[in-house]
């Protein structure tokens, strides 16, 4: 999740996207770890890179988002329309906000949606006895789509292909 340099697309200042991330200092001057300087939520920034464990493949198509779906205002639907995608597995870092938040508008668009469960974090609630992370994986599993763990993906993917001919 990214904004643009002038915070163009995240809304007006007195609208709820704006206002909520005002608290995690979107567009503020900060240092990145190598000591330049750098602004918080701001693409293609330090902060909003992608980690190197996770970098794209040449081929990949990388797509930045301004809300929480990864849906809202992005070319997500058309990029998967015109591959004839129907399936989508999800990893994140905030389950119940930003993944939460995708997997609902895939679910609206008709998309099938699993959640690799081990492959997903929550900050929030992280501590209390009950998190909104069992609380979202729930939602997901009774409503908008599938759960399970990436092994369990593996293994089935694993037992679906088919030998190379000698």
């Amino acid at each position: 999740m990214a904004f643009r340099s002038d915070l163009s697309d995240a809304g007006a200042v007195d609208a709820p996207n704006w206002l909520k991330h005002q608290r995690l200092r979107v567009g503020e001057t900060t240092k990145a770890p190598d000591g330049t300087t750098s602004r918080i939520l701001i693409q293609d920034t330090w902060n909003t890179e992608i980690v190197p464990e996770l970098a794209p493949e040449p081929g990949d198509l990388v797509l930045y988002k301004h809300r929480f779906s990864g849906f809202y205002e992005t070319d997500l639907h058309d990029v998967l329309q015109s591959r004839s995608i129907k399936n989508l597995i999800f990893t994140g870092c905030t389950t119940s906000v930003c993944v939460e938040s995708t997997i609902r508008d895939a679910m609206f668009r008709d998309y099938s949606c699993l959640l690799l469960a081990d492959c997903t974090a929550e900050p929030i609630g992280d501590g209390l006895p009950r998190s909104n992370y069992d609380a979202s994986l729930l939602v997901i599993r009774a409503l908008f789509g599938w759960v399970s763990k990436s092994d369990q993906l593996i293994s089935a993917l694993e037992a679906q292909l088919v030998p190379a001919p000698a």
